[in-house]
C-alpha cells in the first residue's frame, strides 16, 4: 500500500477523509437507487412482465456475490485508495454499456451493463465500508457510516426524481398509447422512449471517470486494517492465524446483512411495483422510491443523534428490526396509499441497520478485516434474491401476503442479531 497509517487517524485528521468518502457514498447512492425507477423503465421499454423487470436489481446486486472476494484480494495489492478509483472506472464502463444497450432496447446487453456497474460498486464498497468503519473507534462506527448513509440517501432521493422527470416523464400516457398502438407504431414509440436513457448514463460515466482520477490523485490516506481494527482482549494474533471460521459473529452478520439488503431493496426498489399492484398511476409510482429514501434520511439523522450517547448501535439495530416488523404488518393490513406509506416508512426502520451491522460484524478481525468485509459485501446479493422471490411469489399468492411473508422473517432475524448474534464468540471483547 502507498501511504499507510499504522492505526486509525485521530478525530482531527479524519474529517477530510470522511468528506471524500462521503462524496463516494453520494455517487454510488445515486447509481444504486436508480434501480427502482429503472424497473419501471425496463418494464415499458422492453415490454417485459414484473418477473423479468426485477432482473434489474438481480443483475446489479448479484455482481457483489461474484466480485467481492476477488475485490478483497485486489485491494491487498492496490490499497483502499487505488481500489476505490479503480471501482469508479469499472462503474463508468458499466454506465456506458447500459446507455448503449438500453437505448437500443437490447435487454441482455442492458442487464450486462448493470452487472458491470455492480462489479465496480463491489470493489468500491469492499474498500470504503471497512475504511469508514475503522477510520475511528469501532464502537462509533455506526455514527460514521450513518453520515455516509445521509450522503447516500440524499443521492437516492435525487436519483428517482431526476430520472422520473427527464426519462419517465409522461409514462402513464405513453403506456396507454403503447397498449393501443399497432406493432409498428408501438416499436417507434418505445424506441423514442428508450433513447431517453442514453444521455443521462453517458453523463454519469463521464462524472465517474473524473471522480476516479480525482480520488487517485487525492491525499486520501490508506489505513492498515490489521492495526486499526484489533481487539486486544482476544489475543487476536493467534486467533487470526486460525482464519475467519473462528469468528462466528462475522458469519451471523453476513446472513444478517444479506437479509437486510433484501428488505432494503424491497422497500426502496420494489415499492413502485407494489404501488402499481394497487392500480395506482404510473406517473405517481415512479417517484415512490424517493419517499422510502426520504424516510431513510430521517432514520440516519435519528441515528446520528442517538448513537452512542443514548443507545448503543446494537440496541438501536434491535429497535429498528422491531419497527420493520410493525411497519410490514401495517402494510399488509392496509391498502392503497396507506399501505404504500407503511412500505415507505420501512426506510426509517432500515436506515441504521447497515451502519450497525457492518462494524459489529467486522469487530476484532484485525488483519482479516478486508476478507471479512468482502464476505459482508458479498451479502449485498440479498438485494438480488429477495426481490426475485417477491416477483415470483406474487404470481401465485396475493402480493401483499407475499411481501409480508418475505419481510417479517427477515426482520426477526435482524432482531436476533441485534440482541444476541453479534456477541456470539466475542466473549469479554463485547
Amino acid at each position: 500500500m502507498a501511504t499507510t497509517l499504522a492505526a486509525a487517524p485521530s478525530h482531527r485528521t479524519h474529517v477530510g477523509p470522511m468528506l471524500i468518502i462521503g462524496m463516494l457514498f453520494f455517487i454510488f447512492g445515486f447509481v444504486t437507487w436508480l434501480n427502482g425507477p429503472l424497473i419501471t423503465f425496463v418494464k415499458l421499454a422492453f415490454q417485459v412482465p414484473d418477473a423479468y423487470a426485477f432482473l434489474v436489481p438481480f443483475a446489479f446486486y448479484i455482481s457483489y456475490l461474484v466480485f467481492s472476494l476477488p475485490a478483497s484480494l485486489l485491494l491487498r495489492r492496490t490499497g483502499m485508495k487505488k481500489g476505490m478509483a479503480l471501482g469508479l472506472f469499472v462503474m463508468a464502463i458499466g454506465a456506458v454499456l447500459f446507455a448503449q444497450f438500453g437505448s437500443l432496447r437490447v435487454f441482455a446487453g442492458a442487464l450486462s451493463g448493470l452487472f458491470v456497474i455492480g462489479a465496480g460498486l463491489s470493489l468500491l464498497q469492499t474498500a470504503s465500508n471497512p475504511y469508514i468503519s475503522i477510520l475511528g473507534p469501532i464502537e462509533t462506527g455506526a455514527r460514521r457510516i450513518a453520515f455516509m448513509g445521509i450522503c447516500n440517501k440524499l443521492a437516492g432521493i435525487l436519483a428517482p426524481l431526476l430520472i422520473g422527470t427527464f426519462v419517465l416523464n409522461g409514462i402513464g400516457d405513453l403506456d396507454q398509447q403503447v397498449k393501443a398502438a399497432d406493432p409498428a407504431t408501438r416499436n417507434q414509440l418505445l424506441d423514442v422512449f428508450a433513447a431517453k436513457i442514453h444521455a443521462p448514463y453517458l453523463l454519469m460515466a463521464g462524472v465517474l471517470v473524473l471522480l476516479a482520477v480525482w480520488i487517485a490523485r487525492s491525499s486520501l490516506p490508506d489505513i492498515e486494517a490489521a492495526s486499526a481494527n484489533r481487539t486486544p482482549a482476544r489475543a487476536s494474533d493467534a486467533g487470526l492465524q486460525r482464519g475467519l471460521r473462528h469468528f462466528p459473529h462475522l458469519w451471523l452478520g453476513v446472513l444478517c446483512l444479506f437479509l437486510y439488503v433484501g428488505v432494503e431493496v424491497m422497500a426502496g426498489d420494489a415499492i413502485g411495483t407494489y404501488g402499481a399492484s394497487f392500480h395506482l398511476p404510473l406517473d405517481q409510482t415512479k417517484f415512490f422510491t424517493a419517499f422510502t429514501l426520504a424516510a431513510m434520511l430521517l432514520g440516519y439523522v435519528a441515528g446520528l443523534l442517538l448513537i452512542p450517547r443514548l443507545v448503543s448501535q446494537q440496541r438501536y439495530l434491535a429497535i429498528s428490526a422491531v419497527l420493520g416488523v410493525l411497519f410490514s404488518i401495517g402494510a399488509y393490513l392496509t391498502s392503497g396509499y396507506v399501505s404504500v406509506g407503511f412500505v415507505a416508512s420501512l426506510g426509517f426502520a432500515n436506515a441504521m441497520m447497515w451502519p450497525a451491522i457492518f462494524p459489529l460484524a467486522i469487530r476484532g478481525l484485525g488483519a482479516l478485516t478486508e476478507r471479512g468485509s468482502a464476505l459482508l459485501v458479498m451479502a449485498i446479493a440479498g438485494g438480488a434474491v429477495v426481490p426475485q422471490l417477491f416477483a415470483h411469489l406474487k404470481l401465485h399468492i396475493d402480493f401483499q401476503l407475499a411481501f409480508a411473508l418475505l419481510m417479517i422473517p427477515c426482520y426477526l432475524y435482524i432482531l436476533f442479531y441485534g440482541l444476541r448474534g453479534h456477541r456470539v464468540g466475542q466473549g469479554a471483547a463485547v
